[in-house]
């Protein structure tokens, strides 16, 4: 099946988010045994990356509280190799990033080449929170989209390939996650009373992040909306169009510095 096309926003299209059913599944069934055998692909696949280094590959999550960022990045990358792969989260930008422009701690954080860069939220945040919370004036940060489309555009003429996904979860949905939080005692230490705050917001998101993916959705960079109520079709989609990404590379091992027929190993 081909998830990219059920999951893409493509480019100029109009979006409603009410339209995308969080729980749906494509008529796939659950299975460990498909998921295992994808992220083994995957893991080999981002070895050959490493190797390679001709090619980068930026991973952009983002996702309302309770959307399951962590948890995509426990479930999907947690048998790469570290040495290729790191997470990057932003949080509020320090005193020394709102010194700069919004995108100057982002830049910094884009992958190398032969790594993967997994962002916990990124540089959407500055058209998502700051919109929602009227931090800064509507005509900042809707220019911004074109500073992000700018921005991508060049990582692209890098070698660097971007994928983004929004976790989309239903508000009860988002509610059974956060009470979870309250009543596990092993889930208590991610409970925040903002996460209650920002609830309050929901509508103002879905209409941020609408706009968002609707301005930002390029053919060099799109947007995927990931149905995410069920946790492993979240992982399943996410992994299988990261493999579908890396394979897309045609990615080889580098050819031998040496004459290996003439080294002697004594």
């Amino acid at each position: 099946m081909d998830l990219a096309k059920h999951c893409i926003v493509k480019p100029g299209s109009k979006l409603k988010l009410k339209d995308r059913d969080p729980d749906e599944t494509f008529g796939i069934r659950h299975s460990e045994k498909a998921l295992d055998k994808t992220l083994d692909k995957l893991r080999r696949l981002q070895h050959l990356l490493y190797a390679d280094r001709r090619f980068a590959l930026l991973i952009v999550l983002q996702a309302l509280d309770a959307g399951g960022k962590d948890g995509t990045i426990q479930h999907v990358m947690s048998g790469v190799n570290p040495q290729g792969c790191q997470v990057t989260s932003f949080k509020v930008p320090t005193p020394e990033e709102r010194s700069h422009d919004f995108l100057w701690r982002v830049h910094k954080a884009t992958p190398a080449l032969g790594n993967i860069e997994i962002f916990n939220r990124s540089h959407y945040e500055d058209v998502l929170t700051v919109r929602v919370h009227k931090l800064v004036p509507e005509q900042v940060w809707h220019k911004r989209y074109g500073h992000i489309n700018d921005f991508e555009k060049m990582l692209t003429d890098q070698n660097v390939t971007i994928l983004k996904f929004y976790l989309h979860i239903s508000k009860d949905e988002q509610k059974r996650r956060l009470e979870a939080r309250v009543t596990d005692p092993t889930r208590n230490w991610k409970f925040s009373p903002a996460d209650i705050e920002e609830r309050h917001h929901w509508n103002d998101y879905m209409e941020a992040y609408e706009d968002a993916l609707r301005e930002c959705s390029t053919d060099r960079a799109p947007w995927y909306i990931v149905p995410a109520n069920k946790k492993w079709f979240r992982n399943y989609v996410v992994a299988e169009l990261v493999v579908h990404a890396l394979d897309r590379m045609k990615l080889k091992y580098p050819a031998p510095t040496v004459d290996m027929s003439k080294v002697v190993i004594d």
